[in-house]
């Protein structure tokens, strides 16, 4: 963490009225360590503990990924409200949305997945995720631009839309969802608003954020630092803390009160 006077100064209106916050946090290099294998991509000791303790204090208590809802069920408390690809799938308490756009574009991804795990870049691992596909790279770092071409022109060809994400490239519907809107969603009728995030992913959350900062409610961009941290993200955020671990002693102190 960068500063603890100065990030204790930053959580103070969201420690002296939780009653009216909403923390709201990425997974992925948020969360949880970046690893080779995105299947093995788990949360830091203690984490899942400190975000269910978090429920009983503060108003919403959030993840939004870009991972499916199937896996965030796996390894997250389930007193969260849990989104899923960016948005077009969540879970709060015992109410499930689901896009009503998004399954006519199911068969479309599980083509493109197909075709990627046969006929992509060598080297390149295609990740399914239902609703989306994620291309990764991070093993094999110099075929970057074999993957995003291919990306692209998948893209192209089957008007999905391609997002850069960290080491990879991620295939969606042409649905309007993104972080942002997720965020927005989410704290709808709270006051003050926190999101933590470690990539280009999380700039719409950050804008967000300034959107709901201009209409007078208080907000607190936290961006987690890596090797791979992109500079925006950075240049944007109120405070800067490093890694997971760094998550994980926000988190603490959130709850310490």
């Amino acid at each position: 963490m960068t500063g603890e006077d100065t990030s204790t100064d930053a959580l103070a209106p969201f420690l002296a009225q939780p009653e009216d916050a909403a923390i709201i946090i990425d997974y992925d290099g948020t969360l949880s360590p970046i690893v080779d294998d995105p299947t093995q991509a788990l949360p830091l000791e203690g984490v899942p503990d400190l975000l269910d303790e978090l429920t009983r204090r503060y108003a919403r208590v959030a993840v939004v990924s870009g991972r499916p809802l199937a896996f965030l069920l796996d390894v997250l408390p389930h007193s969260l409200i849990l989104t899923g690809l960016y948005g077009l799938e969540a879970l709060s308490g015992d109410r499930r949305f689901d896009h009503p756009q998004g399954g006519a574009w199911r068969e479309v991804i599980d083509d493109v997945a197909s075709l990627g795990e046969v006929r992509g870049p060598t080297g390149m691992l295609v990740e399914r995720k239902g609703l989306s596909l994620t291309l990764h790279y991070r093993t094999h770092p110099e075929i970057e631009s074999e993957v995003h071409d291919w990306a692209t022109t998948q893209a192209t060809r089957s008007g999905l839309r391609c997002r850069p994400a960290r080491m990879s490239y991620e295939l969606h519907p042409p649905i309007d969802v993104d972080k942002g809107t997720a965020v927005r969603n989410i704290a709808n009728g709270v006051h003050s608003v926190l999101y933590m995030g470690d990539d280009v992913g999380d700039l719409s959350a950050f804008a967000q954020l300034d959107e709901l900062a201009g209409q007078g409610r208080e907000t607190l961009r936290v961006a987690v630092r890596s090797d791979e941290s992109a500079a925006e993200l950075l240049d944007q955020a109120d405070l800067v803390v490093d890694g997971p671990a760094g998550v994980r002693d926000l988190l603490r102190a959130l709850a310490a009160g």
